[in-house]
């Protein structure tokens, strides 16, 4: 057998990869949306990846430059919802229709009815918990309303 020459061995192959690449299109096109698919999916999830890396990063080379909130107005803790201290009587007469269940409203309770409430009831609501309990939550929250009020 006489050995062909290197080109035209190579485009021998050539061909002959072609015819069965050919052969094999129908079956490939079928899987192609799948593929083509997927590997879009699988880019995205890499430039998420990606992206939320760098983002970490920059949280952390930027933590140094700024203090954090002693606590955050949003935070909650288990001992918010615990037993309230013993509510302190309101002297005769002073009572009204705004503070005849404030005392006895959980943290969620009050602030699911801030909004409701008017400045004059604020300042109100405010000096009445400086009197009596003086729970740092509701002075806290009822003192933030109350910006909020006057900044509108």
């Amino acid at each position: 057998m006489s050995v062909f020459p290197f080109p035209v061995r190579v485009a021998a192959g050539l061909a002959a990869t072609a015819v069965e690449q050919a052969r094999a299109l129908p079956a490939t096109l079928l899987g192609m949306p799948v593929t083509v698919a997927s590997q879009a999916l699988q880019a995205s999830m890499r430039v998420q990846q990606h992206i939320t890396e760098l983002a970490i990063k920059g949280d952390e080379a930027l933590s140094g430059l700024r203090t954090p909130e002693e606590e955050p107005s949003w935070a909650t803790f288990d001992e918010d919802f615990a037993a309230e201290p013993e509510v302190v009587g309101e002297p005769e007469g002073e009572e009204n229709s705004l503070l005849a269940d404030y005392d006895a409203l959980s943290l969620p309770q009050l602030r699911g009815r801030l909004r409701s409430f008017t400045e004059d009831d604020l300042t109100e609501l405010l000096a009445h918990e400086e009197r009596n309990q003086q729970r740092p939550d509701y002075l806290r929250m009822l003192r933030n309303r109350l910006t909020r009020l006057r900044e509108q």
